[in-house]
């Protein structure tokens, strides 16, 4: 290092240089500094943008999911059934929609069936009826009252119950059956009689032959016999 010349004593150009240099060292220690929080400062809003944006779709996916599970909830609902009424089954396939034209009767059929050939007097026997949609094409119609169950005399000569005499209140429900789907009902016999609007007293029905017709509309099926036994 050169040797300071000059009017003054070597110590004071010493001192003055030693100065200099600190505060050149003082200036650089601070711009690295500024520069060091300038950089922290961008990725800290970087990430709190980011941790912000994820808070957000989380909230979001949250708030979806549980829209979509309440609407589910409040969608689904059962049938409470009547006895002595006709209701669906459990089997039941065709969907809740007018989407195609109405069905002729020529287009449905229908079969009965009896849960047991013979029953005691006093019981309640159980019928079931299966609606067909025997066309080529889907087609819908109003089943909220469904097909009914008539029970007769085992010639036929005197009807004794239907089970539409006093369940006549039913509200309607369009159901849409494609080519060759099926839908299944069930009833309750209580063993008496029975007459249109529901007049009349109804009698406990004796011991004897008799047979069950499911009819829907002009649609009707084939008799299935059945027993009352004493």
């Amino acid at each position: 290092m050169l040797e300071p010349n000059g009017p003054l004593s070597p110590e004071i150009y010493w001192r003055r240089r030693a100065l200099a240099i600190g505060v050149i060292v003082v200036a650089l220690a601070i711009v690295i500094w500024l520069v060091t929080m300038v950089a922290r400062g961008g990725d800290s809003s970087g990430a709190d943008n980011a941790a912000a944006s994820t808070t957000t779709s989380a909230e979001s996916s949250a708030s979806e999911t549980s829209s979509a599970s309440s609407s589910a909830s409040s969608s689904s609902a059962s049938a409470t059934p009547i006895s002595g009424s006709v209701t669906p089954s459990a089997t039941t396939t065709a969907v809740d929609q007018p989407a195609a034209q109405p069905c002729p009767d020529q287009s449905l059929a229908l079969k009965v069936t009896v849960g047991q050939p013979t029953y005691r007097v006093g019981d309640q026997p159980a019928f079931g009826t299966v609606i067909t949609n025997i066309s080529s094409a889907a087609c819908s119609r109003d089943l909220g009252a469904g097909p009914q169950f008539l029970v007769y005399t085992l010639d036929g000569q005197r009807r004794l119950w239907a089970s539409n005499d006093c369940n006549q209140d039913d509200p309607a429900e369009m159901k849409t059956l494609k080519a060759g789907e099926q839908l299944s009902y069930k009833g309750t016999w209580f063993g008496t009689t029975s007459q249109p609007q529901c007049a009349g007293d109804r009698l406990q029905v004796p011991a004897g032959a008799y047979m069950v017709v499911a009819q829907l509309g002009a649609v009707r099926s084939a008799a299935e016999p059945f027993n009352l036994a004493s």
